[in-house]
């Protein structure tokens, strides 16, 4: 039933499951494909965990209030409800619009932001040990990552409501960086009062911290450019060194989920319902918008963790380039990648209000967008594209045929394609990092697991999944970026 309507793009019918309202649509190489498809003959004859991504995306289809497709990006897998790579945009026209914390995630605004230098490779490689070690000493990483406090309980109530301009209110950026981020780096529906007290504890000692699993700051080397006018507008050129961050709102965030999953699986009741995980809340409703504000309130954080992560990315760069007077650490953009947002997109010529899930989704508005940045608006949204340690990252820009084809979105890495349980069982570990050091690649992590856990060989081929946006125009290469040295959690 499954068929491919154009290349790369592959239709999963009305039927395929019951209840489904809309088809679902993903998109992938002729290989990734193969792979989903197998993935599910695999899982059906079992049906034991981790239901496979094709399955959610199916699911996805059958919620009410669901517009046009549940979409599932190049690099999706499975996930908790929705796939990770899942987009679904619920019309808000509609009485029975819902929202859905299974298809936003526990790391509300997991998301990404790079950093422009006026550096090059050359001046970097003599000292990337320092740097390196710098970043570490100055970052905290991993699952118990913990900043000595430094803001007091009153402050993560600002930072909730105000976002990352908390942190250039408090000497933590610098004045054009709120201008480089989705949102501004704020989403204005965020209440604090909605916020328990175990989640502001959470934040408390995580603010300027990076977290475990894929999360990572790393230096990077610009080893090729796609789109020459894309490169210029964004200021990138080849052998320039850029810092990437990878992050979200860490325990804050993670306990807000939490404890709403818990609550909507307790209160939903719908009998169509596929899976526990698919609960979901009215938008219009008293815990509807009691849920947006917890979940602004966990965007804010995570953008202010960010920013002021990018502040001790600068004050080691400093320390390590002490006489680079006209050093320059710019911000080129931050974007979120687990988030639901309300957005206007046109469907059939007219304009409509959606709420837009993303979850493992990136944004990727087109030219023109009054959303980005006025220097943009003639290329596109940036879209930053992390992957595995070791490999190569990307800077894509949003495209016309992302608002036409996936409400404005894109992929948001490469996607495993092996569980962290099963990378450490079957990676070598002492492999990797060989591999890694015959790069020279510096790595400095407080967990070895997570050299099997984040190997190369644990995630899809990236070349093959931004290539594979480039073919369906839901973004564009602009750059590749090689890795110098990263930390880890």
């Amino acid at each position: 039933m499954i068929h491919e309507v154009r290349p790369c793009v592959y239709e999963i019918p009305i039927g395929f499951v019951p209840n489904m309202k809309v088809p679902g649509i993903f998109y992938a190489s002729p290989e990734m494909a193969h792979l989903a498809i197998q993935e599910l003959q695999d899982w059906l004859p079992k049906q034991t965990t981790g239901v496979p991504s094709i399955l959610q995306i199916a699911y996805t289809a059958t919620l009410d209030s669901i517009t046009k497709a549940s979409f599932g990006m190049p690099d999706m897998h499975s996930g908790y409800g929705f796939s990770i790579g899942g987009v679904a945009a619920f019309d808000l026209s509609n009485p029975k619009a819902i929202i859905v914390p299974g298809g936003i995630g526990y790391d509300i605004n997991c998301g990404v932001r790079c950093i422009v230098t006026n550096l090059t490779k050359a001046d970097v490689e003599p000292v990337k040990h320092k740097l390196i070690e710098a970043l570490y000493k100055n970052i905290p990483v991993g699952i118990g990552g913990k900043k000595k406090k430094f803001i007091k309980k009153e402050d993560i109530y600002e930072i909730c409501m105000k976002g990352a301009q908390w942190a250039l209110e408090n000497g933590f950026g610098e004045s054009d960086d709120l201008k480089y981020c989705e949102e501004g780096g704020c989403v204005s529906w965020a209440d604090v009062k909605c916020v328990s007290d175990r989640c502001i504890e959470r934040g408390l000692d995580q603010l300027g911290t990076v977290g475990s699993g894929n999360h990572y700051v790393e230096i990077q080397t610009i080893d090729r450019i796609f789109d020459d006018k894309a490169a210029n507008v964004l200021n990138l050129h080849k052998d320039q060194v850029v810092v990437m961050i990878h992050t979200g709102s860490r325990g804050l965030g993670y306990q807000i989920a939490s404890d709403w999953i818990v609550e909507c699986e307790k209160k939903c009741s719908d009998p169509n319902l596929p899976d526990k995980q698919y609960s979901y809340i009215q938008y219009d409703s008293p815990t509807g918008r009691r849920y947006m504000k917890c979940m602004g309130s966990a965007i804010n954080f995570g953008f202010c963790n960010r920013q002021v992560i990018t502040h001790f990315v600068r004050e080691s760069f400093h320390q390590i380039f002490p006489d680079k007077e006209n050093m320059k650490l710019k911000l080129l953009y931050d974007v979120a990648h687990n988030i639901a947002k309300v957005e206007k997109h046109a469907i059939n010529g007219e304009m409509k209000e959606f709420l837009v899930h993303r979850k493992g989704a990136t944004r990727a508005f087109g030219p023109g967008s009054s959303e980005i940045p006025a220097e943009y608006r003639s290329i596109g949204q940036p879209v930053l594209i992390g992957v595995s340690m070791g490999t190569a990252s990307y800077i894509l820009v949003g495209t016309e045929g992302a608002e036409k084809q996936t409400f404005g979105s894109t992929c948001h890495g490469a996607g495993r394609v092996m569980s962290r349980t099963q990378g450490k069982r079957d990676i070598n570990g002492q492999k990797v990092k060989k591999d890694m050091d015959t790069k020279g690649i510096e790595l400095m992590t407080p967990n070895k697991d997570t050299i099997l856990e984040e190997a190369p060989e644990t995630y899809k081929d990236v070349e093959q999944v931004v290539n594979t946006c480039k073919t369906v125009n839901i973004s564009k290469k602009v750059a590749r970026l090689l890795p110098l040295g990263v930390i880890k959690g």
